[in-house]
């Protein structure tokens, strides 16, 4: 399994998938369908929205140049539609985060029955999925954390590069050092994203979270960086494209008629949720594949056990990083 690359971890997914579709759609329309309504309702507002924000600064601008004494324009300029904007943008953001996160707990614990062969089913999982929850929250505060100080940082490197092309003696030297610190800053964030997706993973599968997780998910992934990248890239893009669509002829396709709306509608819902399914399946493989890369072995047995943590049973056994086995052979 250590050899797969991105198209066998593909096809791995949907080997996995297929026999275990009942309890994965089952999965889908509690926890992935909430999001694409989620988006949908977001994009909606948002396109009616940004309209009125343009016409109210535009009118919030005229209106500043007469000048006065009293804060009456700084008040003006925090507008109704531009409130509005921001707290829907808000909302959606932690409404998709919180489905997220569950949709990940439930997919990833899924996972982790099959592999074990632990009976599992949607009730079970509905059940679990709190107490997944709590150290993936753990995790993902961890690493927002994590990105925070990571921006800080960067910006005071952007404003030193900054500094340097204004007042430095040669602006092109200053040109090239920014040029070069935007492209070492966008490979962080991108390495960081995967380590937060891999993290997550082993937040479920592991007896570690946190500030643990994300240390273990940075060993994991080294030697794998390439494929999970490519991966992680692939899935943004067809995010983003689906994104684009759903903008574009479901909520601004009012010259396709309604017949046609409902049917790009409908297309638009269904790979939303394949790609969900898909997304979080494949996060999960991924943990094995880097796993089985290190020569690791997950103990079926150790795995189980430690799965009972979730379900409140009796005994339970921490899975620890240097008791694996391979899988998926």
């Amino acid at each position: 399994m250590k050899s797969l690359g991105a198209f066998g971890i593909y096809r791995k997914a949907y080997q996995i998938i297929l026999p275990w579709r009942k309890i994965f759609t089952q999965i889908i329309l509690a926890y992935i369908l909430p999001l694409f309504f989620i988006s949908l309702v977001n994009t909606h507002l948002s396109t009616s929205l940004l309209p009125k924000i343009v016409d109210q600064d535009k009118k919030d601008l005229a209106e500043t140049q007469v000048p006065t004494s009293n804060l009456t324009n700084i008040f003006d300029l925090l507008s109704f539609p531009s409130a509005s904007y921001w707290l829907l943008q808000v909302t959606y953001t932690i409404y998709s985060f919180i489905f997220s996160l569950l949709s990940t707990s439930a997919i990833v614990y899924t996972m982790a029955c099959i592999y074990s062969g632990r009976k599992v089913t949607f009730r079970m999982v509905t059940s679990v999925v709190p107490n997944v929850l709590k150290r993936l929250m753990l995790t993902s505060f961890t690493i927002f954390l994590v990105v925070c100080t990571y921006h800080v940082v960067a910006f005071l490197v952007f404003a030193l590069a900054a500094v340097l092309i204004a007042f430095g003696p040669n602006t092109n030297v200053g040109m090239s050092i920014l040029l070069v610190v935007v492209v070492l800053y966008l490979m962080g964030l991108l390495y960081m994203s995967v380590v937060w997706q891999l993290a997550s993973t082993i937040s479920v599968l592991e007896d570690s979270y946190g500030f643990q997780a994300m240390k273990r998910s940075n060993q994991l992934i080294k030697g794998k960086v390439g494929v999970s990248t490519l991966i992680f890239l692939n899935l943004g893009l067809l995010h983003y494209v689906l994104q684009k669509a759903l903008e574009r002829v479901v909520v601004n396709g009012e010259s396709l008629g309604m017949v046609n709306r409902v049917a790009y509608a409908n297309v638009c819902l269904s790979l939303f949720l394949l790609l969900g399914l898909f997304e979080r399946v494949i996060q999960t493989i991924i943990y094995f594949v880097c796993k089985s890369y290190h020569h690791e072995r997950v103990d079926k047995l150790a795995l189980s056990d430690h799965l009972q943590v979730y379900t409140q049973e009796e005994y339970s056994l921490p899975l620890k990083g240097d008791n694996l086995d391979s899988h998926y052979r």
